[in-house]
This record gives C-alpha cells, sequence and structure tokens, in this order.
C-alpha cells in the first residue's frame, strides 16, 4: 500500500464509467494511480483534497462544469496539471480553457498513445515545476534551523544537508573553528528520520585522552582507577540516534582503531568489560585541521577516514559569506538585547562598515561574541562604532598575531629602560597569555579558547608541548 502512495496521482472526471474504464486501460502501463469521478463537484472535492499531479478534465459535466472547475483550481494553492477532455463540437471551449491555464487538451476520439504521450508530458511538467519551485525556495531562505544567512555558500550547505539527512552514510564536516560545525550536525539530524531520538555531540579535543574512550563506550565499575562505578557511554546514549565527535583529529591512535571497528560493526565494548554491545548509530564528525595532511603527518587513521568520509560537507568562513554578516550580527543583536533587557536593536553606519569589512578570524562564534561583548557593556538603542573591540578597529584579531606584537612591544619597552635586559621568549609570552585565560576561565578550557578566539585543539596541544619540554 505504500508503494502505492508514492506513485503519481491522476485523477480523471469524466460523466461517463464506461470511456472512465477505457481510459484507464489506456493508462495502466504507466506508473500512476488514478481514479474516477462521474460528477463535477465530487471531482473537484477530491482534487482539491487529493492534490493529484494531473487532471484528466472533461468539460461537460453534470452539476459544476469543466470550466468552472478549472476556475476554481486556478485560485487554488496548488496547481495540477490539467488535460481538458473535448468533443469535437467544443474546440473552442479548449482553446479558452487552455487561456484560463489549462496544460493541453485532448478531442474524442483519441487513441491511447495519445493520452499516454500526454499525460507524461503532463508529469514531467508538474516534475519540473516542482524541482524549480523547490530551487527557488532555497534561494530564499534566510535561515536553516541554526544557520542564518541567504548567500550562495551557505545556501549551497543547507541543500547537501537536506540531501544527506535522508541517508544514514557518515558525515565528515570540515570547517575554520567558529564556522558552526555542531550546528551543522545538529541540522543534519533534525531534517532525518531520527531527530525524535538522541543528538549526542563529544568535543574530541575538551576531554583527557585518558579518559575518552570511556566517555565514548562507557566503562564498568573498578575498570580504572577513580571508576567508582558503571558508566554508559555516548555510544549507549546515542542508540537510535546520531553520534557527534567533534574534532576528530585530536582523538589518539589507539583509540581511532577502535572507533574504526565501532563504525564498521556498529558493535563495541565499554572499559572492563567482556561482552561486546550492539547499538544503531549515525556518524558525524567534524573538524577544523586538514584531514588529508593529519594523514600524511600519520595523525589520523587513513582507514578511519575513508570509512567516515562518505558525505563530505564543508563549511565557509564567514568573511566568505559577507553578504549574511549583518543578517547574522542582527540576529544575535536581537537574541542578546532582549536576553540582557537592553534597547539596542540596529548598528550605526559605521559600526557596520567595521563589521562588513573586518576579516574573521573567529568566523560566527568571533561575529557572536562580539555582540554580546557590545550589549553587556554598554547602553542605547543603536550599536555605534566606539562600542566595538578596539582590536577590530585596529586589524587582525589573530591571537599569534597579537602576541608577536605583544612580544615586539616587550622587546622595546626592554631596550629603552635597559639595553641588558633579558627579552621575554614568543613561546613564554604565548604560554603566559594562554595560563592567564584557563585561570580566568576557572579551569575552563574550551571557553578559554573561545576567549582568545582559537580552537581548544590548540590550547590542549600547546599545553602538551610545554609538559613535554618541562619533563
Amino acid at each position: 500500500m505504500s508503494g502505492e502512495n508514492t506513485l503519481p496521482r491522476v485523477i480523471l472526471i469524466e460523466d461517463s464509467l464506461a470511456l472512465g474504464k477505457v481510459y484507464q486501460e489506456y493508462l495502466s502501463a504507466l506508473p500512476i494511480q488514478i481514479e474516477q469521478f462521474t460528477e463535477g463537484k465530487s471531482g473537484l472535492n477530491a482534487v482539491l483534497e487529493l492534490r493529484p499531479e494531473v487532471v484528466l478534465l472533461d468539460l461537460n459535466l453534470p452539476g459544476i462544469s469543466g470550466q468552472e472547475i478549472l476556475s476554481r483550481l486556478n485560485e487554488a494553492e496548488f496547481q495540477p496539471a490539467v488535460v481538458v477532455v473535448t468533443a469535437h463540437g467544443s474546440v473552442g471551449s479548449a482553446v479558452e480553457a487552455m487561456r484560463d491555464g489549462a496544460f493541453d487538451f485532448l478531442q474524442k476520439p483519441f487513441d491511447a498513445e495519445r493520452l499516454r504521450v500526454t499525460v507524461k508530458n503532463a508529469l514531467e511538467k508538474q516534475s519540473l515545476t516542482s524541482l524549480v519551485q523547490s530551487y527557488k525556495e532555497s534561494l530564499e531562505r534566510d535561515h536553516f534551523h541554526g544557520f542564518v544567512g541567504s548567500s550562495i555558500p551557505i545556501q549551497a550547505v543547507y541543500r547537501i544537508i537536506e540531501s544527506a539527512a535522508a541517508s544514514r552514510a557518515s558525515v565528515f564536516i570540515t570547517g575554520e573553528s567558529g564556522t558552526g560545525k555542531e550546528v551543522c550536525a545538529n541540522a543534519i539530524h533534525q531534517e532525518g528520520d531520527r531527530r525524535d531520538k538522541p543528538f549526542i555531540p563529544i568535543n574530541c579535543a575538551a576531554i583527557p585522552r585518558d579518559l575518552m574512550e570511556s566517555e565514548i563506550f562507557g566503562h564498568v565499575k573498578g575498570s580504572f582507577t577513580g571508576a567508582a562505578g558503571d558508566r554508559i557511554g555516548a555510544a549507549s546514549l546515542a542508540d537510535g540516534g546520531t553520534l557527534f565527535l567533534d574534532e576528530i583529529g585530536e582523538m589518539d591512535l589507539s583509540l581511532q582503531s577502535k572507533l574504526l571497528r565501532f563504525v564498521q560493526t556498529g558493535t563495541f565494548q565499554k572499559v572492563g568489560a567482556n561482552q561486546l554491545e550492539h547499538v544503531d548509530v549515525r556518524f558525524i564528525c567534524a573538524t577544523n585541521r586538514d584531514p588529508l595532511e593529519m594523514i600524511s603527518q600519520g595523525t589520523f587513521r587513513e582507514d578511519l577516514y575513508y570509512r567516515l568520509h562518505v558525505i563530505p560537507i564543508h563549511l565557509p568562513a564567514l568573511r566568505e559569506c559577507r553578504e549574511d554578516i549583518l543578517q547574522i550580527a542582527n540576529h544575535f543583536l536581537s537574541e542578546y538585547a532582549d536576553e540582557e533587557s537592553k534597547e539596542f536593536r540596529d548598528f550605526s553606519p559605521e559600526a557596520q562598515h567595521v563589521l562588513l569589512t573586518y576579516q574573521w578570524p573567529g568566523n560566527v562564534r568571533q561575529l557572536q561574541n562580539v555582540i554580546r561583548n557590545v550589549i553587556v557593556l554598554n547602553e542605547g538603542g543603536t550599536v555605534q562604532v566606539d562600542m566595538l573591540p578596539k582590536l577590530m578597529l585596529h586589524g587582525s584579531s589573530n591571537l599569534e598575531d597579537s602576541l608577536e606584537k605583544h612580544a615586539s612591544l616587550m622587546h622595546d619597552v626592554g631596550s629603552h629602560h635597559d639595553s641588558n635586559a633579558s627579552v621575554m621568549p614568543l613561546w613564554l609570552s604565548e604560554k603566559k597569555a594562554i595560563e592567564a585565560a584557563i585561570e580566568q576561565c576557572g579551569g575552563n578550557i574550551p571557553k578559554a579558547a573561545s576567549l582568545l578566539e582559537v580552537s581548544p585543539s590548540t590550547i590542549y596541544r600547546k599545553k602538551q608541548s610545554w609538559e613535554e619540554s618541562d619533563t
């Protein structure tokens, strides 16, 4: 029954049951479902309720005439392809019906081939109309799930998400930090048939390596020091839904091999357990690094990459979607102004210019933080240029650039005050800046990374190099 419902629907409105059976026999070779109605009113009601792709419409009907049905359909919110069926003496009426929007007309008597060709043409016309309408609507979208924007690059992302959502295939998302990779993963989940099941995100850069296996697969009591009880891992929690592995490039190689087996078989073992568990999970992963470069460096398994890299999605940087910047900024402005009970509602022309010309190395996340900062620290109805962070007014806000300038400044100061004074090395200046940010955020590294406008993986990597150099 479900197979029938997927076939294109044709409604025949013809008062002669005998002719109707002949037409249905003519069309029996086509992959369609067809129903006949012998009276104008019932036929019109059926068309409005069932929304067929094609209507075969006799003009001479009891009750409501075919011409009146056509006029009523012209006012409907959907437009089927109407093929008018007319006798020899009413060709003029058929021509008038064509002017009123009918797709084609058939003059009685006609043979089976003529009817089949006409109906196939009508179906193809409806299919093309549907595709054009769908494409037009997609170009008019200015938001999609958690995304905001209507530029061509982001519209392409919307369409890939829609296509990928219907599949169970693994998705591999790439893009700079702050471009919305988790938003993309969640959009895929929400668009698919797993939307009512769990969406479980894991940030592989924010969890210590020795705890990552337990975080994904869970553990049993006593399996390692500190395992005071059983723990359900993300793999079990995501059963029936989606498991999102963010910053997957930061995962330890030994754990990558276990993840590969999990992806291949759908089975895994909790840490310290003997029995295998099976779950139904869709995998979505993301990284802000070049996966092929990670493979060449030996930090990412090639076989895991090709197992996960089935549907690739690359998220464009904000600087590549400049026409979206003000729209996104206004979205955050409205949201945070309401949240903070502030009156801000727009940006001055000067502030708009700064927003549009800034390079946004931290992408949408940085723009989001900037708008929140402006609203929290200022009052007013219009965001003025002097309310924006000073760093935006003086060029790059890239951490490495800022640290280099800081180190250079320290060098200049030392030269003026004491020509023999030692200059703080750049790595040490960077280390102090990162440690200060971590301390300010109470040890929350992802939050510190957000403030510094770098990836958490950058901080973890630098901390590890410092620790290794100390040993």
